[in-house]
């Protein structure tokens, strides 16, 4: 079945470097659509944010990764179009991404600890309150 596969498409044309390019080009693009929604997505969400007191404080951050999100998903389909030098803008873009995405879960994985921490000294404090 795949030497069937393989007999039916044409030979890839190119240096094997711009077979590469033009294979990454193809694999980025395929996933534009998906990076689009998200990062749509992270937009209203910061845009609900605004909604309450804490939300406008950080309501910029999800406004702001959606923003990288759909540049970059716009790279790789410029990129996949036949300008292959948005492959490196669309790196640098998912490198941003991923770079604040992980600062922010590292932060709010530190509160989330504090407030636990917190809670159970609050806990504590209660029972040996009631027990004198």
């Amino acid at each position: 079945m795949d030497a069937m596969n393989q007999a039916a498409q044409p030979a890839p044309t190119g240096t094997p470097s711009e077979q590469l390019v033009k294979h990454l080009c193809n694999n980025v693009a395929r996933s534009a659509t998906w990076m689009k929604l998200l990062g749509v997505l992270l937009i209203i969400e910061g845009v609900f944010m605004l909604i309450s007191i804490v939300g406008i404080i950080i309501c910029w951050l999800p406004i702001w990764v959606g923003v990288i999100l759909y540049k970059a998903a716009g790279d790789a389909e410029a990129a996949n179009r036949g300008v292959p030098q948005q492959l490196g803008a669309y790196i640098q873009k998912i490198n941003r991404f991923f770079l604040i995405a992980g600062i922010l879960a590292l932060i709010w994985l530190i509160i989330a600890l504090i407030v636990l921490f917190v809670a159970g000294l609050g806990s504590i404090w209660g029972l040996l309150g009631s027990m004198s």
